[in-house]
């Protein structure tokens, strides 16, 4: 059974939770439990998240190095806020393992399942994870003034202002953690690695799907960070190391960031 961690919040050795190498296998121990408990549960009236959002922990062990690695240990117990989270899983697994207060933020017309999955876990996991509906695109407020970090993983070439939207999180969150995905060519072959770019997609290029946007170079989303207060503390990449570009499965390369706001 899940249980929710409660050492975090009352002031308990926390190292040996928090240290990274640690968090990952309870991670991925927490991932295991909760697709057998969606397993059992099956709902009839819709289906859940169909990835794994939980397998971001492999792309954060990559991203985080040095003393980094004990990042998680800064904002145990703290509140965070999980956008773009689908059925919330990372948000349950902070909330049960660092002692989380967790706002998971998503928008039902865009999410899998209209934001049902994430409900339904609060009641099964006996859970204090609040969920709200917040439209990025629009003049959105968050839930609260202030976050230890938000995780924005997957969700920035969805949104049609993202420059707003980063300035908006920088004034409220010490850190983030974002991923987003990146192009170093067009799909005609023009270079874009070296020029602060972004592409914007025609729908017949995202597999027809309207909700993709911005695919940025890697040097125009760092540019980006940087012009919505935002300072690069780790950046990776994964996937298509060779000319990834915007419209091709085949060719799709993701950056990895953790961000530290300078306007907190």
């Amino acid at each position: 059974m899940i249980r929710r961690q409660q050492t975090a919040r009352t002031g308990g050795n926390r190292a040996d939770m928090t240290d990274f190498d640690t968090l990952r296998e309870r991670a991925l121990a927490f991932r295991e439990e909760l697709l057998a408990r969606k397993e059992k549960i099956a709902p009839a009236e819709f289906d859940w998240y169909p990835y794994d959002t939980m397998a971001n922990i492999f792309h954060l062990d990559r991203l985080l190095t040095g003393p980094q690695r004990q990042v998680f240990d800064r904002i145990a117990g703290s509140r965070i806020a999980d956008i773009g989270a689908a059925d919330g899983d990372f948000g349950f697994f902070l909330e049960h393992e660092l002692g989380c207060s967790v706002d998971v933020v998503d928008n039902p017309p865009t999410n899998f399942n209209g934001l049902r999955g994430a409900r339904r876990l609060v009641e099964e996991l006996s859970s204090e994870v609040r969920v709200h509906e917040i439209d990025l695109d629009s003049q959105f407020a968050l839930p609260a003034q202030h976050y230890g970090a938000v995780f924005f993983l997957g969700l920035l070439y969805h949104l049609k202002n993202p420059f707003y939207v980063l300035e908006a999180l920088a004034q409220r969150a010490e850190l983030c953690f974002l991923s987003t995905r990146v192009a170093r060519q067009a799909p005609d072959g023009t270079p874009l690695r070296e020029q602060p770019v972004a592409y914007l997609l025609d729908p017949a290029e995202a597999n027809d799907d309207a909700t993709n946007f911005w695919i940025f170079s890697e040097i125009g989303l760092k540019r980006l960070f940087a012009r919505t207060g935002w300072e690069v503390v780790e950046f990776t990449t994964v996937g298509c190391a060779d000319g990834s570009e915007p419209a091709r499965a085949d060719r799709d390369e993701r950056a990895f960031a953790l961000l530290r706001s300078t306007k907190v």
